[in-house]
């Protein structure tokens, strides 16, 4: 038998080892992971990081796109992939009309509710509910778009990343629901007794226990559901930009509104007897806290919210509430009582919409870019036009949205009307007054949201934590405005609502 020669000119025998010729071998057949640079410098220590950096530094998730080198983004591709108009609106629209149909219950259980003694007697409960019920957008929403974007960005492979997220976000969205609860319900009495010059202790009491127990438990529910909908979006294919902010709204107006209900009725039917039982769930609540921090300070990427991402939601509660003064004032003049049952329908369509666009803008540019550098178009002044017109999937994403407004408000206005029990379309001069009121919000939103998401990239600041409480905050503020705008010029105008 005849060995053939090495390069060397030696003959490789039976028992030797042909040397490997590395550069002969074709690039396909070369591991990927060898192109990539190997961190070896990480450290979890929590004073590594500052409120700059992104949710989830690419040190601790080599498979992300998320900065890095340019060859890890030209591995993994640097931009998303092409989304045609007819798949947006098709992965955007049953979310969407579910999101509407949600908020068309909310709106019919409050005109429902309205009217029990709890409500009667503690007013302060109205200057509390867009507080509340913004919660979906301080803490679901946001949620759903840091998820959405790990997902899109490849953090969720494997089932350690994956478990290790879900976890600390929603320790930390706990801890969030508590505080946010705790403060709303003091924004509330404040507010109350600035209005009307005095506050009962027992009115005190029952809205902290009532804020304190519907944002903790709804936040708990409604947490597993945002996290099922993203692994289950993923495993479908589907986008969960497009599917997981709105399907976050889509039933929590109602659930949340639903357990505010309840709690309040059973606190004030038990206040006078057993008002202990509401000290010690407000205790057991409060004494849960340092529980979540300790679990939500054990993740890296929960880590850095812990410590920074407070200023966007305890804003936007403040925001919120200011919108809940204008809807107890509005509300208090019998001519217009019936913005109540539309005022989550404009609020709750507004922010599900803003927060698709936003949620789509943040994935973009953590894909695309790396943090605090922007598209050339948003380095100048910031130009209304360019949110809508010119190329680029958030223009069109844009656009789509804002045409889905006014259909989709025709579809909810009608249904409420129906399930109310009328069997014709309300009067075209109250159309036009709710479509345009709606429409001026949703164009005003989805501008804020273009340059505010690019702004706060640009700033070093994660858009995915940032935007969306903001977003969600205006639009209660602009839509409970505008609606009661709107109500007054039909009363001017002798119309009866």
């Amino acid at each position: 038998m005849v060995f053939p020669e090495s390069k060397d000119g030696q003959t490789s025998g039976p028992g030797q080892k042909r040397p490997i010729q590395k550069q002969h071998l074709p690039n396909h057949l070369i591991p990927k992971r060898n192109i990539l640079p190997v961190n070896t410098s990480v450290n979890y220590e929590p004073e590594d990081y500052t409120e700059t950096d992104p949710l989830l530094p690419n040190e601790h998730f080599s498979g992300s796109r998320l900065g890095g080198s340019e060859e890890a983004k030209l591995s993994h591709g640097a931009e998303e992939p092409p989304e045609s108009v007819y798949f947006m609106v098709l992965q955007i629209l049953v979310p969407f009309l579910l999101a509407g149909l949600g908020t068309v219950a909310a709106g019919l259980l409050l005109d429902v509710v309205q009217n029990w003694d709890v409500f009667q007697e503690v007013t302060e409960i109205f200057i509390l509910l867009p507080a509340v019920l913004g919660m979906k957008g301080n803490l679901e929403m946001t949620l759903a778009s840091r998820l959405s974007t790990a997902v899109n960005a490849g953090r969720m492979e494997l089932a350690k990343e994956k478990w290790m997220l879900i976890i600390g976000n929603l320790a930390l969205k706990q801890l969030q629901a508590t505080v946010l609860g705790l403060l709303a319900s003091l924004m509330a009495i404040v507010l109350g007794w600035i209005a009307e010059g005095q506050m009962p202790f027992n009115h005190v009491i029952l809205v902290c226990s009532t804020s304190l127990s519907t944002t903790f438990v709804a936040s708990v529910l409604q947490g597993f559901i945002m996290v099922g909908v993203i692994i289950g979006s993923k495993r479908m294919g589907v986008n969960p930009d497009n599917v997981a902010t709105p399907m976050a709204a889509s039933f929590g107006d109602l659930i949340t509104l639903a357990f505010l209900a309840c709690f309040s009725r059973w606190f004030f039917s038990i206040i006078e007897l057993y008002s202990y039982v509401l000290y010690l769930i407000d205790l057991f609540l409060l004494c849960l806290i340092p529980l979540w921090i300790v679990v939500s300070s054990k993740h890296p990427a929960s880590r850095i919210l812990l410590r920074t991402g407070w200023e966007p939601i305890i804003t936007a509660m403040f925001i919120s509430s200011i919108g809940g003064l204008i809807l107890d004032k509005t509300m208090s003049d019998p001519n217009m009582a019936g913005i109540i049952l539309y005022a989550p329908v404009i609020n709750g369509i507004g922010g599900n919409l803003v927060s698709i666009q936003s949620s789509r803008i943040s994935t973009n540019l953590h894909l695309s870019f790396s943090l605090r550098e922007v598209p050339e178009d948003r380095r100048s002044c910031y130009n209304p036009c360019s949110t809508f017109f010119g190329s680029g999937p958030n223009r069109k994403s844009a656009k789509v949205l804002l045409l889905m407004v006014l259909p989709g408000q025709l579809v909810f206005l009608y249904a409420i009307h129906l399930i109310k029990g009328a069997h014709t379309m309300p009067s075209p001069l109250f159309t036009v007054a709710f479509l345009s009121a709606s429409l001026i919000q949703v164009l005003s939103l989805l501008c804020i949201a273009d340059c505010m998401v690019h702004s706060l990239w640009r700033r070093g600041k994660d858009p995915d934590s940032y935007s969306i409480p903001y977003l969600t905050a205006i639009g209660d503020l602009l839509g409970t405005a505008l609606l009661s705008l709107a109500f007054l010029l039909l009363w001017c105008t002798g119309y009866s609502v």
